[in-house]
């Protein structure tokens, strides 16, 4: 098989019946197979598939392992050249995979590529999740080509080119199968949340590309797990994005960064207090604490990161911080943020 389509389901029964359909439909190709891997739902997700797509391969996971953990063991049990990680919340559109495998078909330099990723609810908006391709700032937040920070910007062909980015989303994203398993696959320790940010970290590292393919479109309805206001998805978030700064920052630059990142995150539990989000800097808090508190298991994976990386200066990471950009200078979108 040359490409699995692999999707990781936890209680979503309805987003299945909802857009496996339309997966269907536009993924008619005797190379590719649709694979849904079940990450220990306790919704009625297995009797949708046995009785609405019994066509469709299913792998049955013994309880929920989180994003990393679940495709790590899903992918050890699928063989294929190329591995298509897509969200159950997703609805694809007419040859939406195509332009995708074809891209990496022909360049062997790229280990991975998304798509462009537009709003299910609001479909000429990016959606959050990814946008036109993913970049992360000199202290680590995440933006995107068409969303930095809260805003998502109306997608009016101003990213339609393939452009060379940091990370691609977890949404969709499209990797070879040795590369994935060479780097050992995602962080399992991370559950979920910045698992794919990490991984394409190590990825460019190590001297290859990752690259967004806007010719390829899908809509993600996001927050289909966790919503967007989830204290449980921003203590994910939080603890996360410090573990994997200092999984892959260079011994120069990591004790500067991170104590940047602790200040800033008490300053982000602090306005969550003043806006009444309380669970949410309680969320806050709890991250930095047990990010000191686990830190040592990550001193391995660190040294070995180090160890193999080749690239140590990305010029996708960019050199100035979002934060300061866009609540001090006002430079809320991907094109002001990069004058």
């Amino acid at each position: 098989m040359k490409t699995a389509v692999v999707i990781l389901n936890w209680n979503g029964a309805d987003f299945l019946k909802q857009f496996l359909p339309t997966l269907i439909k536009f993924t008619q190709n005797a190379d590719t197979e649709i694979i849904i891997a079940d990450n220990g739902s306790t919704d009625n997700s297995l009797l949708v598939l046995v009785d609405e797509f019994p066509e469709i391969k299913t792998i049955v996971l013994d309880k929920n392992y989180g994003y990393a953990g679940g495709y790590n063991l899903a992918l050890q049990q699928i063989d294929a050249e190329y591995f298509v990680l897509l969200n159950s919340d997703v609805e694809v559109t007419g040859n939406w995979l195509n332009p995708l495998i074809d891209y990496l078909d022909a360049n062997p330099d790229t280990a991975a590529c998304q798509p462009k990723v537009r709003s299910f609810a609001c479909r000429d908006k990016f959606e959050h999740a990814g946008a036109a391709g993913g970049f992360i700032d000199m202290l680590g937040y995440p933006f995107c080509r068409g969303r930095v920070l809260g805003v998502t910007e109306t997608d009016a062909g101003q990213y339609d080119n393939i452009c060379e980015i940091f990370w691609a989303t977890g949404a969709c994203f499209v990797i070879r199968s040795a590369i994935f398993r060479k780097m050992g696959g995602f962080d399992a320790d991370f559950f979920a949340h910045m698992e794919e940010i990490d991984l394409c970290w190590r990825i460019k590292s190590r001297g290859y590309k990752i690259v967004c393919i806007p010719e390829s479109v899908i809509f993600h309805v996001g927050g289909g797990a966790l919503k967007m206001e989830s204290p449980y998805k921003t203590y994910l978030n939080f603890r996360n994005n410090n573990l994997m700064l200092y999984k892959n920052l260079s011994q120069k630059k990591l004790k500067k960064i991170l104590s940047l990142r602790r200040l800033l995150d008490y300053l982000a539990a602090i306005q969550f207090f003043i806006t009444g989000h309380w669970k949410n800097a309680f969320s806050v808090i709890k991250a930095r604490w047990d990010f000191r508190k686990i830190l040592t298991l990550f001193v391995e994976k660190r040294n070995e990161n180090l160890l193999y990386a080749t690239i140590h200066t990305d010029n996708t990471i960019l050199n100035k911080s979002v934060v300061w950009n866009y609540y001090f200078r006002k430079k809320q979108t991907y094109s002001r943020l990069m004058e």
